[in-house]
């Protein structure tokens, strides 16, 4: 994430996230002679006139089980129909379920909290919790154990810039969408028509808040294993963290969410996904973040498994990972818009590198491209991957495409400096391809890299192809792989046969229907434009 921190909350029910790490010495990129296979650059993705009859507007809302229901908002029209508006409470106080209808939306005015939160640990969860008593701004003594589950192919929207869906500790989602039906996060503009593949920023995003162990405390201490923190800025209590690294924050899968990260003061921005100290037994796979104004995501603390995460058009850094967090994740595309982003990668735990855990990333199958120099990433980040701070990173069966960037920096500081393990992964960079800062030297970086061993090469010229440069060519298939499984069960050394990268001619199913194309990236004919809504 930027450098900057933060979230400016506007009204006591906004809530602020922040990024970490501050900026190091400025690069001035390097150029390079490296050529890359790019097709021509394709035209902006129109809002399509619809072949199909417009959808027409549902005659009402669906009764919930909260009580406080949901409130007509009357309809909203744009290129694909008119829908019905019903419009969720800020707190949603008991489980409840919102189906999919056609002709319904679902809009978020503002903050919506998922539950509340009953404390550190909340050992007697499940007690009854009355109106007097509930309210997200004061920690309860039990939490309220609410769900909230979301059918395949509903679409939410966030009607002002400030909305965003906030799932407390103590609480759940339930987003589970399918290939044929994702559930879709989207904005007011979205849904009118006014998009094109430029916009970003226009509400907030989804936010999962758990118990897992963080570092960076704002609570306690990590020596004392009571280490909380806080979501700066936030006037109303937004808090994560814990001693249940297998806490379950529900699930989400199947699901897109679009033009997030609204900009709420200077340098505070929220992204499309951002996870506080979730656990393993949260389910995350099949998301696409498309279009944030910050990050495509990003990860605090908490200890979990992500597979099929594609991060399109994001305006800062496509995967951030920071504050002890532990993560595998499987299948990723990092697909940033040309000439904007800052790094692909960004992980760290900047600025208190005595703190336990360490940030501990491991990826396997991953393509990141970053077509062309970004003048975000040569002010901030300075090359496509950054690592640094108390952070640990494992990358394998991976492509780093950046021709007009340096590929790698690592930044030393603290007495364990950031580390990072390279198996069959390649890099297609600038001349200059690394860069060192603070204790760490650019040769260094190289070493850590290790080009020439391991079946790394950092002298790959890539034959990716797709809008977006997706796709494995024949360069691609033919560098031998790593086995995944030595590293965790979680990952999969599947399909057969099994290639690096993300998608190749056996593996080119999983990214289809569910997901929305853009200039940045189409990834079929089954899956619709972003600057649209289904129709179906």
């Amino acid at each position: 994430m930027r450098k900057f921190y933060g979230l400016l909350l506007l009204g006591s029910s906004a809530l602020i996230l922040s990024g970490c790490g501050a900026g190091d010495v400025a690069s001035p990129g390097t150029g390079g002679n490296v050529t890359i296979n790019n097709p021509a650059a394709p035209a902006p993705t129109p809002t399509p006139t619809p072949t199909s009859s417009l959808v027409t507007a549902a005659a009402g809302c669906p009764t919930i089980a909260d009580p406080q229901g949901l409130t007509d908002g009357g309809t909203i029209s744009g290129p694909t129909g008119a829908y019905r508006v019903c419009r969720l409470p800020s707190l949603i106080k008991v489980s409840s379920t919102l189906p999919k209808i056609s002709g319904l939306l679902y809009e978020m005015n503002g903050r919506v909290n998922v539950g509340c939160d009953g404390g550190f640990s909340a050992p007697t969860a499940g007690a009854p919790v009355t109106s007097t008593t509930i309210g997200c701004a004061t920690p309860l003594t039990a939490d309220t154990n609410v769900t909230l589950t979301i059918a395949p192919g509903a679409i939410l929207y966030g009607a002002t810039g400030q909305s965003f869906l906030a799932v407390n500790r103590g609480n759940k989602i339930n987003a589970t969408g399918t290939a044929t039906a994702p559930i879709i996060f989207t904005s007011r503009d979205n849904v009118l028509g006014l998009n094109s593949d430029t916009s970003q920023g226009q509400w907030g995003g989804v936010i999962l808040l758990g118990r897992a162990r963080t570092t960076d405390c704002n609570v306690g201490t990590v020596a004392a294993d009571t280490c909380e923190r806080d979501t700066e800025g936030s006037p109303d209590l937004a808090r994560y963290g814990g001693r249940d690294d297998a806490y379950n924050a529900g699930t989400m899968s199947f699901v897109q969410i679009r033009y997030s990260g609204f900009v709420l003061g200077a340098d505070k921005e929220l992204q499309a996904l951002t996870t506080e100290g979730i656990g393993t037994g949260t389910t995350l796979d099949h998301i696409q973040a498309h279009n944030s104004s910050d990050d495509g995501s990003e990860f605090f603390g908490g200890a979990f498994n992500f597979r099929y995460y594609i991060a399109t058009g994001a305006d800062d850094d496509s995967m951030d990972v920071d504050t002890g967090a532990r993560a595998n994740f499987q299948y990723v595309m990092l697909l940033p818009r040309a000439g904007k982003g800052d790094a692909l990668f960004e992980i760290d735990s900047n600025g208190n590198e005595a703190d336990t855990p360490r940030t501990k990333l491991q990826v396997s199958n991953f393509v990141a491209v970053q077509q062309q120099t970004s003048s975000d990433n040569e002010a901030a980040d300075q090359a496509a991957a950054l690592f640094r701070g108390n952070s640990d990173t494992t990358l394998v069966n991976g492509i780093i495409v950046a021709p007009n960037n340096e590929c790698i920096r690592i930044n030393g500081s603290g007495t364990t400096p950031a580390t990072l393990t390279a198996r069959s992964v390649v890099l297609q960079c600038n001349a200059t391809k690394y860069i060192g800062t603070g204790s760490i030297t650019a040769a260094q970086v190289a070493t850590a890299f290790g080009a020439g061993s391991n079946n790394n090469s950092d002298t790959f010229t890539n034959s990716l192809t797709g809008t977006g440069l997706y796709f494995n060519g024949a360069s691609e298939n033919a560098i031998t792989t790593f086995d995944p499984t030595s590293l965790s069960s979680f990952f999969l050394a599947t399909p057969t046969p099994f290639r690096i990268g993300a998608a190749w001619t056996e593996n080119n199913a999983w990214y289809t229907g569910w997901t929305c194309n853009s200039a940045t990236a189409n990834f079929g004919s089954t899956s619709t434009a972003c600057t649209s809504l289904p129709t179906t």
